[in-house]
């Protein structure tokens, strides 16, 4: 069926002065409709220019205060924010999820539209790569032209509309907008690294646009089963697909599709999704909605940040009186992960911005800055210096999580200023060194039956230390410390968790108790003055899981990690009676060297001698191959 077109300076004769215009999304914006709005406003006035974020060219943000078009940005791009700065444009915060109840609602009435969608097929065009806010827009502007652009992709979804619903259409073709794959920077692919150990098998994930996304998808390679609702998607995805580990298969809602409300990306990208049926394209009011979300078992956010504050405040549309991009829909994934079936929210960002000269991670957010994303929403935040677990933990829990992840340069400032604002006790005792945390150092294994994961400790990891303390028996803190000891000191129990990587390593051990809670069932630690070839190990596990091989594992494991840093063996004291921490040492080496008195006697043990060479989390270790998982910190 043929359709009629007109000329795009005929489709526009409706728009009049003081009017709201919305214009397409992000790659779908209609440059040539835009073009000729920009070349109509010299006989408009006051008309306001309404869109998320887009890639094309803004002539309507003019950059003067006498223009006669004025931008409202929902999202600020990169091409309208220097003039949302001047005061030339404006910016509307609000969630992607609420856009189209206030366009339904009349509190953000629109009186035209300008899209662009896909050529025809039985009565129908598609928004292809954009429908977001676009579909909703189309539904209730009194005005709506449609640009038909044969490189518009046919996507599937709820991506499609009536031609009975456009005003007028203009036939022009050009290339979609473009937005170049990022490069991934050492510090992008150690976010990703972190961040894709909190991603389990089986995963649904959500996330934003940039280095850090695309850094996480790239670390994402060796999972399994992972599956995609998103409000937008970018390249980073194909490789993941190419591969099999995004297929969508253990999806609870839309299993075998990615979901989404848009792309940004390249035309690889546009040409993937094109009559593609493994991509569903939604509106927002569905791919945001928190209740929607909540459906997808396992569900992942992952957002980015412009600065996160020791008590766990994210700003992410804005620095002081500075606005940078929008509220976006970063609060409706965060809300929706939190309410889904063993889910979990992300925050990632680098732990400096300006060249490394400021510290993303800071004592309090500048005056005049937006809180994107409450403390109380707020689960895991994450940098390129490792992970912080924010969820039900102190504020002074906090405050020490988050002072650990920021560049080591500024952890010094930060603990001061923790201390001066109340945040942390007074001479907080943190790690002298460790500047990244070792990911390669975590593990899960399961052992007599029991799922055990084991990992570094952290300075946060005080509060599991005391109850591992203060439940195991007199006579295990008596092998443990040569002492009968009923308590330690505050700075004692911190010094325990403060590891610096370089002279003192602490391996614990975790499992999960019935509902749900971490108990912490062991410790592996060793010392090592500066130059020393033979470090000083100790070895603690509670009684409940004394004599069933969590002690040697745990001998081993340190071992393999003390080697690898260049140490030649361990020494450790062992009172005579404590027979069975010797019998694992005789297990774990063909011959240990022993010296002292009737009471104690040190054992020096040195790696040549172990009796299996390499990774135990990996090898064949205490009769069986373990599968190694990855332990995700808490």
């Amino acid at each position: 069926m043929a359709i009629k077109t007109v000329s795009a300076e005929k489709a526009l004769r409706p728009i009049r002065s003081g009017m709201r215009v919305f214009v397409g999304s992000g790659a779908a914006q209609p440059q040539h409709l835009v073009e000729a709005l920009s070349v109509r406003a010299g006989t408009l006035r006051d008309v306001e220019v309404l869109h998320l974020l887009t890639l094309g060219a803004a002539p309507y943000s003019a950059g003067a205060r006498e223009s006669r078009l004025r931008h409202n940005a929902l999202f600020i791009g990169a091409n309208v924010r220097k003039d949302v700065k001047a005061g030339f444009a404006d910016y509307t915060p609000c969630r992607l999820w609420d856009i189209p109840k206030f366009f339904r609602s009349g509190r953000l009435g629109l009186d035209a539209a300008l899209v662009q969608v896909s050529p025809p097929r039985a009565g129908r065009v598609s928004l292809g790569v954009a429908v977001d806010i676009v579909k909703t827009a189309i539904e209730t502007a009194s005005y709506v032209v449609g640009q038909i652009n044969p490189k518009m992709p046919w996507t599937h979804g709820a991506s499609t509309v009536p031609l009975s619903a456009f005003h007028a259409l203009v036939e022009r073709e050009e290339d979609l907008c473009e937005l170049p794959i990022p490069e991934l920077t050492p510090d992008a692919l150690w976010i990703g690294r972190y961040a894709a150990r909190l991603i389990p098998d089986g995963s649904t994930i959500q996330l934003g646009i940039g280095a850090i996304p695309d850094a996480v998808l790239a670390a994402l390679s060796k999972k399994k089963n992972l599956g995609i609702h998103s409000e937008m998607i970018s390249d980073g995805v194909l490789a993941l697909i190419e591969k099999g580990v995004l297929n969508g298969k253990k999806k609870t809602l839309h299993p075998g599709k990615i979901v989404t409300s848009f792309c940004l990306g390249t035309k690889a990208l546009y040409d993937a999704v094109d009559r593609n049926p493994m991509f569903a394209f939604h509106p927002t009011e569905y791919t945001n909605d928190p209740e929607v979300i909540a459906k997808n078992d396992r569900m992942v956010s992952i957002n980015s940040a412009l600065a996160v504050d020791l008590t766990g405040q994210v700003a992410a549309d804005s620095l002081g009186h500075q606005f940078y991009s929008g509220v976006g829909g970063q609060v409706d994934f965060v809300r929706g992960a939190l309410r889904a079936k063993n889910g979990r929210s992300i925050i990632a960002l680098p732990s400096t911005a300006k060249g490394g000269e400021v510290s993303r991670i800071t004592p309090a957010l500048m005056p005049g800055t937006g809180v994107v994303t409450p403390r109380s929403d707020v689960d895991f935040v994450v940098t390129e210096y490792g992970i912080a677990s924010l969820r039900c933990k102190t504020i002074r829990e906090r405050a020490i999580a988050l002072i650990q992840i920021a560049a080591p340069r500024f952890r010094e400032g930060l603990r001061r200023a923790a201390e001066n604002a109340g945040l942390i006790d007074q001479g907080h005792i943190f790690p002298a060194g460790g500047d990244r945390y070792e990911v390669d150092y975590e593990t899960r294994q399961r052992i007599d039956g029991v799922s055990v994961a084991f990992r570094p400790l952290k300075p946060t990891d005080e509060r599991k230390l005391k109850e591992l303390f203060y439940s195991q028996s007199p006579e295990t803190t008596l092998m443990r410390f040569g002492l009968p000891l009923r308590s330690l000191e505050e700075h004692q129990f911190q010094k325990l968790v403060a590891i610096d990587y370089e002279n003192s390593l602490a391996i614990g051990a975790f499992v999960k108790k019935k509902g749900g809670r971490e108990r912490l069932i062991g410790v592996a630690r060793y010392f090592a003055e500066p130059g020393e070839e033979f470090a000083e190990a100790a070895f603690t596990v509670h009684d409940n899981y004394q004599g069933r091989g969590f002690g040697r594992f745990m001998v081993e494991f340190l071992s393999w990690i003390a080697g690898k840093r260049g140490l030649k063996g361990f020494r450790a004291e062992v009172l005579t009676v404590n027979t069975a921490m010797q019998k694992v040492f005789d297990k774990v080496f063909m011959k240990t060297r022993t010296h002292g008195d009737m009471a104690e006697r040190v054992v020096r043990m040195a790696f040549e001698d172990l009796r299996r060479r390499g990774n135990p989390a990996t090898g064949d270790a205490q009769g069986g191959r373990r599968r190694h998982v990855a332990a995700a910190a808490a």
